[in-house]
């Protein structure tokens, strides 16, 4: 494989040229007029000078060295990598959205406020949730939202909780969002069949537990059937209910956090209604909550005015505060918005019941190779132990690297810890059968070469740009800079 797109550099030529500015229609002015002289270069940027289809030819090739969802199967457990619509990203492109300033007033971006109002309404629908913020950032900021909402329920009943009762298998920004909002962490036991433990979480419970944050379905993609109970327990010291909506994806049109007995719970919109995920694209995570929590809501909320337009609320003398400088990430709005009108109510219902059929068929195709610990009740994804594998010699993370090779993104590893060499794996509702059957092929060899050939795994990747690091030595001397000759 050719390494030009790592030599834009050695392909500059002083003049060359790829783009033209148009004449600039600002006075100019000296750069230390505008910033301070510590912030000025000394010497100009060392940037490549390129003709426009090397430079369009370098991150074309970037981009194929990448795996990503638009190449193939992702199937990373606990973060549904699923395929993003590109109509949606068209929607939120359009002139009349993308060309909007946070800063206009609300006469001049009624649309906007339209759209923000009616995606609400959705979510309430799909949750049952009385009202929703959409200003959260991100999943992990919605999450602390939550938390915080938790603790000015219990500051205006004068009641000083002290704990956030969290799963052992609760992702790693739940404990995260616990302590950042002032608590500290209770954690219950998972039982035998990989649910909440109830004879422990009794246990746990006191007048100085705040609430309780619980992924539904679980993180080892369960359905947590004995949920009335649990939520009952926890309401029973008047603590609040917090649903993690991370796998919201296997819930949609089949049952709502509100009738589980849950009073807050948070939205992925990247996970479930297929905005872009991580490097794709900035997050959004909105927070929902039953009656007697709204006022504790950041704001401003969007009203609908009985004249047919829309205005923004900032009346809330019990609100936490605003969590962010504007209104969260409008596009991502219009991509979920999007995604929610272009399926309905049956097709948001058939996104949730083919993720689950998608996860239990792999899970099918895989269980006479693989340990799984704990199967019954999976819902859309589902958690693999590589033990057997690593008593023949080859780990979870050499499959996890040798799959690369093979065209696959690995599963989530080593999560949650639980299981013993875990491989975490969430199909998403987006792939199809030939797909999922292509993958368990080569699953399946992989595990006929710990016998034939295991030095393949051992030393896999080998057919990617880029070969097995020493990820120790990278994590100590991480080095990320490009420095020229």
């Amino acid at each position: 494989m050719s390494d030009a797109p790592l030599l834009i550099f050695d392909r500059s030529v002083p003049g060359r040229v790829g783009l033209s500015l148009p004449k600039s229609d600002v006075p100019p002015v000296e750069p230390a007029e505008v910033l301070p002289a510590h912030l000025l270069r000394k010497v100009p940027a060392q940037l490549p000078e390129v003709s426009e289809p090397q430079i369009v030819r370098h991150y074309i090739n970037l981009s194929t060295r990448n795996h990503h969802v638009d190449r193939n199967l992702y199937p990373l457990g606990s973060c549904t990598m699923k395929y993003n619509p590109k109509v949606n990203d068209a929607m939120a492109g359009l002139p009349g959205f993308s060309g909007l300033h946070p800063g206009q007033s609300e006469a001049a971006c009624q649309g906007a406020l339209a759209l923000m109002y009616r995606l609400e309404q959705a979510l309430v629908k799909i949750t049952g949730m009385s009202r929703f913020t959409l200003q959260p950032a991100a999943g992990s900021q919605g999450e602390m939202v939550g938390v915080l909402i938790m603790r000015k329920y219990h500051e205006t009943k004068g009641s000083r909780r002290k704990y956030v009762i969290i799963p052992e298998s609760a992702h790693g920004t739940n404990p995260a969002s616990v302590v950042m909002a002032g608590y500290e962490t209770l954690k219950v036991a998972t039982d035998g069949r990989g649910r909440v433990d109830l004879e422990d979480l009794q246990g746990k419970l006191s007048d100085e537990v705040a609430g309780m944050m619980l992924t539904q379905p679980n993180t080892l993609g369960l359905f947590e059937d004995e949920i009335v109970s649990i939520t009952g327990l926890v309401h029973g010291v008047d603590g609040i209910m917090y649903m993690d909506g991370a796998n919201l994806n296997a819930l949609i049109g089949l049952t709502r956090p509100a009738d589980m007995g849950f009073d807050i719970t948070h939205i992925n919109l990247h996970k479930t209604f297929s905005t872009p995920h991580g490097g794709g694209g900035p997050g959004s995570g909105p927070i929902g909550v039953v009656e007697r929590l709204a006022e504790f809501l950041p704001r401003p909320l969007v009203e609908a005015c009985s004249d047919g337009t829309h205005r923004w609320d900032d009346v809330g003398p019990n609100s936490i505060g605003r969590v962010l400088s504007f209104y969260g990430n409008f596009a991502m709005m219009v991509q979920a918005y999007a995604y929610i009108l272009s399926l309905g109510e049956e097709g948001l219902k058939s996104v949730s019941r083919r993720a689950v059929l998608n996860a239990n068929y792999l899970k099918t195709r895989l269980v006479d190779i693989f340990d799984l610990p704990f199967g019954e009740g999976i819902m859309h994804e589902f958690v693999l132990s590589g033990s057997r594998q690593k008593e023949r010699g080859v780990k979870t993370l050499d499959l996890a690297k040798a799959l690369l090779d093979y065209g696959f993104h690995a599963p989530t590893i080593y999560f949650p810890l639980v299981v013993p060499e875990a491989l975490m794996i969430e199909p998403t509702e987006s792939e199809t059968r030939a797909t999922l059957d292509r993958f368990a092929a080569v699953m399946h060899e992989l595990d006929r070469l710990i016998d034939d050939d295991p030095d393949s795994l051992l030393e896999a990747p080998r057919n990617t740009p880029v070969g097995r690091l020493d990820e120790t030595r990278a994590n100590r001397q991480l080095d990320v800079r490009w420095r020229g000759p």
